[in-house]
This record gives structure tokens, C-alpha cells and sequence, in this order.
């Protein structure tokens, strides 16, 4: 039995299928541990595979190079080196759990599995993974550690079990991914099992992105009278070693750093802005793609989808295009170019014109008799995602859209048009966010930013009224409520849930929140077939909202 313990918090990046690679961090987790003196590493949930692997995990072929390199991992512990707490996918006759695993000693010393599997927002583990046992301490140099995997913290019975167990300290692994108010969520939590067991806890969360999640890190540990002891920061990696020695109450873990930097009390501006930024980030580079082509509209939502590209990945690798139109404004085509040269990013003007034209001749014996309408404003989208598109395939960048979540909610985006491309960094950001990031980020340049200081968006972009220009003298507004309007309805019907009825109550028109719900609802096929984005809010379009296409309910009361 031991007084004192050296536990070191491996706040790592993962990706998802890259089980060698993903065993080599630990690897190097583990050795920079070592120089600090630790006894124990621990790691987030599945840290082994990445999280979350879905159906990946259903493979044998995985699964087996899961085992064989946890397997010669554990042999490294041999050496006199700290001992490891990792997360894999493992499988244990014929049935395969979320698992815990203790590398000591040469061996695998010790298995728990997940208790609780989530089922709800993006989470279908239930799909996967079947149900460990509810879990009692591992034995760790005489100590009872209480380990724990994510959600099984997330309700009290799985602390209460390892403290009826005669747990010492808790230990939850976790994979959880960043959403507003999430950090203040999991401390909250947190806190309530510290109290209810009366034990410290330690929380290493993984951080990075990973499709449509943001992980934020925020690794911390609490002492058992419910104090912040240390916190890994926010959006990075981060070995964090915590010193902790038993007294006559329990264990008890020295002060340390508390390195979260990005809490702003009410303003959610830099955390969103850092999600949006790390999630393009890993987007692209883990998926090996040499750059971004964006269209540039002059508007704000390409702007802010610029500035975040050329802070996630530099501006050399972004490749603005302004497609300009007949309806195409002077003033348009100026903050296009003044944005460029602000982000320092290549762009070109590729006209339209000439393609509008062919259209028209094209099609001009079917629309024979017929006004002009929305068709051939959305061929002018389908144009510029065309090209897009192709200047995609020859340079091999990325497309990423600019569309905002307002848009997506109300439809207000056209199907291979602008909603063309390979991600989107906006699709859970309203427009009113994206004024309010805009703003922030002239005045802010993010710590780890790749793109220039300073203003990046020029403030005509921001204070000018948005419009698609397809058609003259065109504004949002003339389809669409004034959006501090529209986002607050949306926000209702989406993320609350609400029912017309409850939404007219708090003091909006009826017809405005009708004409809103009955977008929406017929928009979703449109969102079926939208690229995917970073999850920013508790409710993001995607395996967080599934709605049907088909849908005969009336959502009015």
C-alpha cells in the first residue's frame, strides 16, 4: 500500500480507425509521464480506436488489431514505467463492451466495462456495444481506484456501487464532445458525485475533432470537498501530472494549473469560434486534403467561413472565388476582394455570365409561356456550386459551404448549389451568432490562430444587410422574419422543442411562428443531403435531430 500517487492526465487526440497511430500517442503520453515521475496514465474513452467508431468496431478485423496492439502495449509496462488506464473497444466472448483496461506489469491487469450506454443526441452505443456489469474498484499498488467510463458518471448509481465497493478515488475516461454550456455541465455533475461519495474525482476528456464533433479537453480533477484542483486547457493536448497523497480523510490531490482559458462568462463567442476552428481543422488534415475552396460573396457568411479556414489551416491553403452575376453589386465585389486581402488567401473572380446565358438558351423551349421565378435563381447557385465543384476536383481542396443554421432550418439554401461541398463550419451557427463572431473576431486574434491579427472581416460585410443577389434589389428579409426574430423561434422549435402554440404564448406573431414551423418542417430533405458540420448547440441537425421527410403531424399545440 502506498501514501502517495503520481497520476498523470493524457489529454489526447485521437483519430478514429488509426488504432497503431492512436496506440503510438499513448506511447508518447506514457513516456512523457515517465519523466514526470508517474505511477498511473490515463486516457480517454476508446482511446485506442477513437471515439466515437460506430459501426467500425463491428469489424473482426478491427477488433483483432485492437487486441494485438493493446496486447504488445501492455508488454512495454514491463519495464518499470507507469502503469496505463486506457479506453478500447473489447470483446469478451460474444459480446463486445466499451472498455476500461489497467497495462501494469507487463500484462493487462484489469478489465471494466462501460455500464451505461447513451442512447440520445448523437450517441447509439446501445447499436454496438453491450452492457458490462456494474463495476467495482481496480486494485492499483493498494489502492481501490473507482473507474468509470463516461456516461456511467453522468448518473448516480455507478458511483454509488464503487463507493459502496470501498472506492478511494473515482476515475471517470471520457469521450465528450462540445456543445454551449457543456464544460459547466460536466463540472456540475462532477460535483454532485464528489458529494454524494465524498471522494475526489479525476475527468480526462479527449479533445479534437472528429466528422461532426468537437472534443474540448478540459481534463480536471476535483478534491472530495468539491474543489477545482487543476484543469488541462481547452482545445488542446495536454499531459497533465497531478501529485496526490492519502491522509487520515482520503486521498488528496495538491493544487495544481487550472488552464481553461476560454471561459467568458455569458459570451459563448470564443468557445463556439475555437470549436469551429479545431473541428475544419482536424476535418481537413486528418483527411489529408491540401486546402480549401470557398466561395467568396462579399457577404458575411463566407467571410467568417474564410477567417475561421485561414485560422484552422493557414491562409496559403485557402482559395477564395467570387462568381459574380448580373445582379452582383459593386459594393459585393469590393468587400469580396478586401476580404482576400485581409486573410491574405488567393482569389480569382470567375463571372457567371456567360454559363446564365447557356442556361437560358438551354432551357428556353421548356419554360416557353413562363415568368421567370426562384428556377433561374437557383441555376445561378447550381452554377457557382458547379464550379466550385471543379475547382475542388482539379486542385484537390475541399469544398466548404458557408451556409448558417438559420438557412438550413428554413430551406433558405439551394439543393447542388450553394450547399455543395464537403463540410461547414456554419451549420449549427444562426445568423445572429455569426454577427456576434464576426465582431469578436476583429477584435480577437484566437490563441493558436494560423490566420493574420487584427480585422479580418471588413465591417461594411457586417453592418450591410444580407442578401443572395439573384435577382435586383433582393434582401433576406423580403423571404425570410428580421433573424434576431427568426433565430429566437428556431431556437424554440429546435433546440426546446416547443410547440407553436407555447412559442405564440411568449409573445411572437402566430402567423410568423406558423410560417417558420411549416418551413422548417419541409426543409428537411434539404438538410438530409447537407454536408456535415461542427456541433455547436445541444440540438444540431444530423444524428442530434431525426426527423422524418414524410411527416403528416401538425405541430400546433
Amino acid at each position: 500500500m502506498t501514501d502517495r500517487l503520481t497520476i498523470a492526465l493524457a489529454q489526447l487526440n485521437p483519430i478514429v480507425g488509426d488504432v497503431d497511430g492512436n496506440v503510438e500517442r499513448i506511447r508518447t503520453a506514457r513516456a512523457e509521464a515517465a519523466k514526470a515521475g508517474a505511477d498511473l496514465v490515463v486516457t480517454g474513452e476508446l482511446s485506442v480506436s477513437g471515439y466515437p467508431p460506430e459501426d467500425l468496431v463491428l469489424k473482426s478485423a478491427f477488433q483483432r488489431r485492437v487486441v494485438e496492439q493493446v496486447t504488445a502495449f501492455a508488454a512495454e509496462t514491463a519495464d518499470g514505467g507507469p502503469a496505463v488506464l486506457l479506453g478500447a473497444p473489447w470483446r469478451e466472448g460474444d459480446k463486445l463492451y466499451n472498455a476500461a483496461l489497467l497495462l501494469e506489469g507487463g500484462k493487462i491487469a484489469t478489465l471494466r466495462f462501460k455500464h451505461l450506454l447513451p442512447t440520445y443526441g448523437v450517441f447509439d452505443e446501445d447499436r454496438v456495444f453491450a452492457r458490462g456489469p456494474a463495476p467495482g474498484p481496480i486494485q492499483f499498488k493498494g489502492v481501490r481506484l473507482g473507474v468509470m467510463v463516461c456516461e456511467d458518471m453522468w448518473q448516480p448509481d455507478v458511483t454509488e456501487c464503487l463507493d459502496e465497493s470501498g472506492a478511494e478515488l473515482l476515475i471517470v475516461i471520457n469521450g465528450s464532445p462540445f456543445e454551449i454550456d457543456k464544460s459547466d455541465m460536466r463540472l456540475n455533475l462532477a460535483v454532485a458525485r464528489v458529494t454524494e461519495s465524498r471522494l475526489p474525482l479525476i475527468y480526462v476528456n479527449q479533445v479534437g475533432g472528429q466528422d461532426e464533433l468537437v472534443f474540448d479537453g478540459r481534463s480536471f480533477v476535483l478534491g472530495s470537498d468539491r474543489s477545482l484542483r487543476t484543469q488541462a486547457p481547452a482545445w488542446e493536448e495536454r499531459v497533465l501530472t497531478t501529485e496526490w497523497t492519502r491522509n487520515g480523510a482520503g486521498w488528496v490531490c495538491a493544487q495544481g494549473p487550472i488552464e481553461s482559458r476560454d471561459e467568458n462568462g455569458k459570451d459563448d463567442s470564443e468557445s463556439i469560434y475555437s470549436a469551429m476552428v479545431l473541428g475544419l481543422r482536424d476535418y481537413v488534415t486528418k483527411n489529408r486534403f491540401p486546402g480549401v475552396v470557398l466561395g467568396l460573396s462579399g457577404g458575411i457568411d463566407s467571410a467568417i467561413s474564410a477567417a475561421v479556414a485561414a485560422d484552422a489551416i493557414g491562409s496559403d491553403k485557402i482559395f477564395g472565388v467570387m462568381m459574380p452575376s448580373p445582379y452582383t453589386s459593386q459594393e459585393s465585389l469590393d468587400d469580396a476582394a478586401e476580404t482576400a486581402k485581409l486573410l491574405g488567401i488567393a482569389y480569382e473572380i470567375i463571372p457567371i455570365s456567360e454559363a446564365m446565358g447557356a442556361f437560358e438558351g438551354m432551357l428556353k423551349p421548356v419554360f416557353a409561356g413562363r415568368n421567370a421565378d426562384t428556377t433561374e435563381e437557383n441555376i445561378q447557385a447550381r452554377i457557382r456550386g458547379l464550379i466550385i465543384m471543379a475547382i475542388s476536383n482539379k486542385l484537390g481542396h475541399m469544398a466548404l459551404t458557408t451556409g448558417n443554421k438559420s438557412e438550413m432550418s428554413v430551406g433558405y439554401a439551394t439543393l447542388y448549389g450553394d450547399m455543395c461541398g464537403g463540410f461547414s463550419v456554419l451549420k449549427d451557427v444562426y445568423k445572429t451568432t455569426v454577427f456576434a463572431l464576426s465582431h469578436w473576431r476583429n477584435q480577437v486574434h484566437p490563441q493558436g490562430a494560423l490566420g493574420p491579427s487584427g480585422r479580418v472581416i471588413p465591417e461594411r460585410v457586417i453592418t450591410k444587410k444580407p442578401s443572395a443577389e439573384l435577382r435586383p434589389n433582393q434582401f433576406d428579409e423580403d423571404s425570410l422574419p428580421p433573424y434576431e426574430v427568426l433565430d429566437a423561434i428556431l431556437r424554440s422549435l429546435i433546440e426546446g422543442e416547443r410547440a407553436v402554440s407555447e412559442i405564440v404564448a411568449q409573445g411572437y406573431d402566430s402567423d410568423t411562428v406558423r410560417r417558420v414551423w411549416r418551413m422548417l418542417d419541409r426543409a428537411e430533405y434539404k438538410r438530409r443531403q447537407a454536408p456535415p458540420g461542427v456541433k455547436i448547440t445541444s440540438r444540431a441537425f444530423g444524428r442530434d435531430r431525426r426527423y422524418p421527410i414524410t411527416n403528416g403531424f401538425t405541430n400546433l399545440v
